[in-house]
């Protein structure tokens, strides 16, 4: 088991490389084939994914006692 300080490292490094991919997935999207109107739809899933993400960090990493 790790120590809760490396679990939120984890976490965090974790989390920032996900984001990382699915922001430039959207970028990609956006301002490729699709336009800004196309990828519009994709961008809102993106944020909506991306605020569960760090929910789940905070939820399962800081508030945890």
């Amino acid at each position: 088991m790790l120590s809760r300080q490396m679990q939120i490292v984890v976490a965090i490094l974790g989390t920032a490389l996900m984001a990382t991919f699915v922001i430039g997935l959207a970028h990609s999207i956006s301002t490729g084939f699709a336009g800004f109107w196309g990828g519009l739809p994709v961008t809102i899933i993106v944020a909506i994914v991306l605020i569960m993400a760090l929910y789940d960090l905070w939820e399962e990493t800081i508030r945890k006692d």
